[in-house]
């Protein structure tokens, strides 16, 4: 019988981790943030999937970990390292694809007429908790980008990706007949 690959390496228990290209750095490193950072966003866009909701809105959100799996591996790459093959990257089609998804739901959305306090349901909630976290992720990449060439696509693609999880989480206050919470200014 075969020996079975084990998961751990040891390599990382110095506090240093590898990026695409084997240089190693530390794992507070800047680029591992970035990526962490997405892979974090990627975790909780899961959790929006696994609820009890639209079948399509549930594909939709597979397509978005798909290419937050391709930003972070575009960020995971070592900044003098030249891959052999190209690696997956962001493209126009992903962000109108996002743009898309925001469109359509919004024309079955009432306007809004000021700022909305999240919440008001379990699952509207995660979209909230995944917004939050899509715009640290873009802070973080558009941080990392004043040291090193990164992709704008990147960038625009979470910028984008912010706007699909808001109307999403108003998609589905008004599915799940939730209450939307104005703001109230005192």
């Amino acid at each position: 019988m075969p020996a079975k690959h084990k998961i751990y390496t040891k390599k990382g228990d110095k506090g240093e981790t590898s990026l695409i290209g084997g240089m190693r750095v530390p794992k507070y490193h800047q680029q591992i943030e970035t990526y962490g950072t997405i892979d974090e966003l990627s975790s909780f866009v899961g959790l929006i999937r696994d609820q009890d909701i639209d079948e399509g809105i549930k594909a939709t959100l597979i397509e978005i970990q798909n290419r937050l799996f391709t930003a972070a591996t575009q960020l995971a790459v070592a900044p003098d390292y030249i891959p052999q093959r190209q690696l997956p990257a962001i493209k126009e089609e992903d962000i109108e694809f996002l743009e898309n998804q925001i469109d359509k739901m919004n024309d079955s959305l009432p306007p809004i007429t000021g700022f909305i306090l999240q919440g008001g349901h379990q699952t509207v909630s995660f979209c909230n908790i995944a917004r939050a976290v899509c715009r640290r992720a873009e802070r973080v990449t558009i941080s990392l980008s004043k040291n090193q060439p990164v992709n704008d696509l990147i960038i625009k693609y979470l910028n984008r990706l912010s706007d699909y999880l808001f109307v999403l989480s108003r998609k589905l206050t008004k599915d799940l007949k939730a209450v939307e919470t104005p703001w109230k200014a005192i």
